[in-house]
């Protein structure tokens, strides 16, 4: 379906629908998680995220705004012809033993540094906007309650944390990730999507990696990559069409891309470089927190799951600052790195 033949829906604060329990709901979701970031601290002696933990990689490029979208794709921070730099972290839930074990959902967290616009709150003085994505469309919990209860299954014993059911042993680079919930899209809402392009990646996709022996072979891996390629990758938007189809309160419902196809709005070129090292890990990983909720007001979380994940993201990066001693904060500049020449 050619993009320009979308017909996007404009967004309607009746879209989003509030629960009277959320809040309490909310808090529940966050005391949990706030569980988990305890047994791991308490365990290791080193504050993590309470979701995706593992980091496998962390590389600086550019992300540049296609120009001449049409005008229901060039919207928010998309509106203009522009190039910025964008840090991207690959990472996954932690596993039991802390290695690179993997397991599902994998994610991937953009920042953009250096945009314009009214604020979400909690980053006023921000000049930065996030995009946190996983390896697939959809959440599996498409509600706040329903997370809640994926966290504190009864069979659970108190204290302890779910096992994670693990994925086959393949790169990341070649995974496709997405925002799985709903955003503001200017004045339209969407989903979000960032899928490799450059034939490098490409051949990441479904690759298998021998994993034995090795207690950090994905990071091993992605460094590997990074040291002989470059990467380009395609950052992409569905546009919602149809409210009923395309629902924003349950982020379990699948988009139907034959309705509305993810479309490129910008590209995101990474030169070779390190991936992992000691400079690089304290100024991004430990100095830097990624949050849906941190950029422009054109591209705000909606529906409950993202709503939730707010006061969560917040909860976990104030851990990590208070145990670690690490202060945290937002680039204004594109952090320091040595791109290798080809």
């Amino acid at each position: 379906m050619c993009s320009a033949l979308v017909h996007a829906l404009p967004f309607d604060a009746a879209f989003e629908v509030i629960p009277d329990d959320e809040a309490a709901t909310t808090a529940a979701l966050v005391k949990a998680m706030r569980a988990m970031c305890d047994t791991t601290y308490r365990d290791h002696g080193h504050a993590m995220r309470s979701v995706h933990a593992r980091t496998h990689g962390l590389v600086v490029g550019e992300l540049s705004v296609l120009g001449a979208l049409p005008a229901h794709y060039a919207q928010g921070v998309f509106a203009r012809a522009m190039t910025v730099p964008v840090v991207m972290r690959f990472s996954t839930n932690r596993s039991d033993g802390l290695d690179d074990r993997l397991s599902t959902p994998r994610g991937l967290a953009l920042k953009l540094i250096g945009v314009k616009g009214v604020r979400l709150p909690g980053s006023e003085l921000d000049i930065t906007q996030d995009f946190v994505m996983i390896n697939a469309p959809v959440f599996m919990s498409g509600t706040p309650k329903a997370f809640l209860s994926s966290l504190l299954p009864p069979a659970t014993p108190t204290g302890t944390t779910p096992r994670i059911r693990g994925q086959a042993e393949t790169h990341i680079l070649g995974e496709t990730f997405y925002s799985a919930g709903p955003l503001l899209y200017g004045d339209y809402f969407a989903k979000m999507s960032v899928a490799p392009v450059s034939a490098p990646l490409i051949d990441m996709t479904d690759a298998l990696i021998d994993m034995n022996g090795k207690p950090h072979g994905m990071r091993e891996a992605v460094s590997a990559f990074f040291a002989a390629h470059d990467g380009e990758w395609e950052l992409r938007v569905q546009l919602a069409t149809d409210i009923e189809r395309m629902p924003v309160e349950d982020a379990s419902v699948r988009w139907p891309e034959g309705e509305s196809p993810y479309v490129a709005v910008a590209r995101i070129r990474v030169g070779r470089q390190s991936s992992w090292d000691a400079a690089r890990v304290a100024t991004i990983d430990e100095g830097m927190a990624f949050s849906p909720w941190r950029g422009v007001a054109a591209h705000r979380p909606l529906g409950g799951l993202m709503r939730s994940r707010k006061a969560a993201y917040d909860m976990s990066a104030h851990f990590r600052r208070e145990r670690n001693g690490c202060p945290m904060t937002e680039p204004t500049v594109a952090p320091g790195t040595k791109i290798k020449q080809a």
